[in-house]
């Protein structure tokens, strides 16, 4: 059986429904002429690849290749020469998933199990055309390069290296820079100490909504000259959207420092410092990749950690900032 091409949209559509039951189980138990005589009564038995092997709770335990049971002596059991150790996909997983799990793995089939560990069905490699698991391992690969990793295995241990040392580099510089920023504001956070408390969830906003600026910017940018109309308009289109998640998160934060601190002046700042720094941390998220593909630089590669990094230090600043006018 085949389908047609994919696309990307369809990558995310369960996988459950395009899963087949299993036209023959096993039970560790069987012995091997027992396991031929069931297999032999299936009609679909010829284009099995795996036998998988289920207990009396139709948990999946094993799985049998078609060319070992075939070798394996009469009076053996099943459970003597299957792999215990099976590679399943869970009956959650999205098509994307389930493609990974081929390109990567080289098996011809794999159970579908569902929370419980039980045999739900099996997908074959012939749902999936090469279209399709290309375009998984393109949709993975983008993945990795928005952190700053290729998603290809590397040769040796130092081509790894040296494929992800130099953006944990961008990652120490940033930390290094954000940890001298609150140094100088050491005074402020002895006299407000309240204020380091909210710091991670500060953070956290800041390079979340970031990195949600920076996915959706990338998968907007096509290959080729920026076209200076369209990035104008998805500035302005994160700017009304950073407005809106900017309040809305604040508010939430502002209200529960304010409900439990009882401190007004410090609630307000810790609103307005979270309002104004994920805007400016989703506006980085569309100029940072615009300015790599002007410098003629692979956005998808390099912008995650220096979007993420710039993130914590607008962050740091505007919220240290707006702290030591305010509160001091």
């Amino acid at each position: 059986m085949s389908v047609a091409p994919l696309s990307a949209a369809q990558l995310h559509e369960p996988i459950m429904p395009l899963a087949k039951p299993a036209p023959v189980v096993l039970h560790p138990e069987f012995t091997i002429a027992q396991a031929l005589d069931r297999i032999r009564a299936s009609s679909n038995a010829r284009s099995i690849h795996y036998f998988y092997v289920i207990d009396e709770h139709e948990k999946l335990v094993g799985v049998v290749p078609a060319r070992r049971i075939v070798a394996a002596p009469p009076e053996q059991t099943v459970n003597e020469i299957m792999e215990h150790n099976v590679v399943a996909i869970p009956d959650w997983a999205t098509v994307l998933i389930a493609s990974e799990y081929f390109a990567t793995r080289r098996l011809l089939a794999f159970p579908v199990v569902n929370g419980a560990g039980q045999l739900t069905g099996v997908v074959d490699v012939h749902l999936f055309t090469d279209e399709v698991i290309d375009l998984a391992k393109q949709t993975y690969d983008d993945i990795f390069q928005l952190i700053g990793v290729h998603g290809t295995a590397q040769s040796s241990t130092w081509m790894a290296f040296r494929d992800r040392f130099p953006w944990l580099l961008c990652n120490i510089a940033g930390g290094l820079l954000a940890a001298f920023i609150a140094s100088r504001f050491e005074h402020l956070l002895q006299e407000v100490i309240v204020l380091s408390l909210f710091i991670p969830i500060v953070l956290a906003l800041g390079e979340s909504v970031s990195m949600q600026a920076l996915t959706l910017t990338l998968q907007g940018m096509a290959d080729g000259p920026i076209v200076w109309t369209r990035l104008f308009g998805a500035l302005w289109k994160e700017f009304r959207t950073a407005t809106l998640l900017g309040t809305g998160c604040g508010l939430v934060v502002g209200l529960v420092v304010f409900a439990w601190r009882g401190q007004i002046a410090v609630a307000s700042t810790i609103f307005v410092a979270i309002a104004v720094s994920m805007l400016i941390a989703c506006l980085l998220g569309v100029v940072i990749p615009a300015m790599l593909r002007a410098l003629q630089a692979d956005p998808r590669i390099a912008a995650g950690p220096v979007v993420l990094a710039s993130a914590d230090v607008v962050t740091l600043l505007l919220y240290f900032g707006l702290g030591a006018r305010l509160l001091a």
